[in-house]
């Protein structure tokens, strides 16, 4: 009778303790951490074992994350149970909460419901097995709540969805795709955190096994961050549409996996950050030094900074949104800024009219007007096409650092910062975006534009950003008139 008393009382107390876990994930200080830990490849019977171990240990009491996300690819070989219980044990020693999303290779030694039973009886599992009438394992979101203690309402959100396996049809390729029931699951996720937050979609990450297709325009496009050592994206062939409910949504900021064990770069595809984590484990293939992806969260901002750190070293930051690194920081020139003090504020501009192609030919044209307005604007052209501006002014910036700039532009236009080029969208062309980074030093900048309009639509829409300003149009409150001769 005493041992049944023991038994109610340590499930009582599993219960609490997992509930307590998940209702006290929050932000401390305005932060909140994330260790993805990724294709771990347990073996309990491998020498590998102890360093793998103490790898994740080293992360978990350097970098001291709030919570431990393992992407898949947990325990790949028998004993798994045994197996589990050991990554469990981790844990558990490091009291840290854990979730898991499960990768290919793990429902292949082990069935999917009897992992997340066994995850289940851990006190410092807060994830759950997912919805029995969706279909995968492992589908669940987890509310980050704010750190006002009289105010615990969910800040952020982190999305746990099952990137399944192998595609019954062979045709279809090696790797199957998310399911439109788990993406319908998402939708519905995302659209009662956005109601309950007066509807304002939160900030989210999302985090599975096997990238998604569009994993394959980061690298087409080469607008990535860290490496990318496979032979190819190892993604499904077939597009599963849960990249275009993120962006229907506006909730996701980042998508994180594994699966391809040689990559670990981060990029940005429509303001969507898609990224890999770092092989954590010794027994599966890759070169690469063992460690896990950090994330940082930023309370009440749609923003996270995220880094590799592996047992030996910490990796360069990358920061979203603006894409910028730590390693731009370091590596850039720093343009000094002009020994002005310019009093006037507004923008200087020539206007031309003619047969434009590319922004050089505005430069030996004939002006037909000039003046001083408060922005870059195209507005006031005498005519719908065939015209041409060139705009000069001097751009305040508060703090030293990179900045990106960008261009939207119908049809050609140019952006130089103290003569340099930052931002090239010459050519005649339908509306379309260009940017470009520049290091600067605090103070007042050369800020030159180029624009022209040949035939049918007109636009232009200047911005920039950086580590610590979201993306905006460059305001009129930091640019000034210069000088002009």
């Amino acid at each position: 009778m005493k041992h049944f008393k023991l038994m109610i009382f340590l499930l009582i107390s599993m219960v609490t303790t997992n509930v307590w876990a998940q209702q006290t994930l929050s932000f401390h200080n305005g932060m909140f951490k994330i260790a993805q830990f990724t294709d771990i490849h347990w073996d309990a019977k491998s020498d590998n074992c102890t360093k793998n171990r103490n790898t994740i240990i080293k992360v978990i009491q350097t970098e001291k994350p709030d919570i431990a996300i393992l992407t898949g690819d947990v325990v790949t070989a028998e004993p798994a149970e045994e197996g589990w219980k050991s990554i469990i044990q981790i844990f558990e020693n490091e009291q840290l909460p854990f979730i898991v999303t499960l990768g290919n290779h793990d429902g292949e030694v082990i069935d999917k419901a009897k992992i997340y039973q066994i995850l289940m009886t851990s006190p410092f599992y807060i994830g759950d097995r997912g919805p029995e009438n969706v279909s995968g394992y492992g589908n669940f979101a987890i509310a980050v709540k704010g750190s006002k203690e009289n105010d615990r309402q969910p800040a952020a959100v982190l999305y746990c969805i099952d990137s399944n396996d192998y595609p019954k049809v062979k045709e279809y390729g090696t790797y199957d795709k998310i399911n439109f029931d788990e993406i319908e699951w998402y939708r519905s996720q995302s659209d009662r955190f956005t109601q309950n937050n007066g509807g304002k979609p939160l900030p989210s990450l999302a985090f599975f096994h096997i990238p998604l297709v569009e994993y394959n325009q980061i690298v087409n496009n080469k607008n990535y961050f860290g490496s990318n050592d496979e032979e190819s994206i190892c993604a499904a062939k077939i597009n599963s549409g849960l990249f275009s409910s993120f962006i229907d949504k506006k909730d996701v900021m980042g998508a994180f996996c594994g699966h391809d064990h040689e990559n670990d770069f981060i990029g940005m595809l429509y303001n969507i950050a898609l990224a890999y984590g770092r092989i954590s484990g010794l027994d599966t293939y890759g070169k690469k030094d063992r460690g896990a992806r950090i994330i940082q969260l930023y309370e009440g901002q749609r923003k996270f900074d995220t880094w590799i750190r592996t047992a030996n070293q910490c990796g360069d930051s990358f920061y979203y949104p603006s894409s910028i690194s730590s390693k731009d920081e370091r590596e850039m020139t720093y343009l000094p800024s002009k020994g002005v003090k310019p009093t006037k504020q507004g923008i200087h501009f020539d206007y031309f009219e003619g047969n434009f192609k590319q922004t050089d030919d505005i430069l030996p044209a004939k002006k037909m007007k000039e003046g001083i307005m408060s922005n870059f604007s195209i507005k006031d052209a005498k005519q719908e096409d065939h015209f041409a501006y060139l705009f000069k002014s001097l751009i305040k910036i508060d703090k030293r650092g990179v900045y990106r700039f960008y261009t939207y532009s119908d049809d050609g236009s140019k952006l130089l910062i103290d003569g340099k080029v930052v931002v090239d969208n010459d050519g005649g062309h339908s509306a379309k975006r260009a940017d470009g980074m520049v290091a600067l030093e605090a103070g007042y900048h050369d800020i030159e534009l180029r624009y022209f309009e040949d035939y049918m639509g007109q636009s232009l829409e200047v911005g920039f950003s950086s580590k610590d300003i979201a993306e905006t149009v460059i305001p009129n409150n930091i640019l000034f008139v210069p000088s002009v001769k």
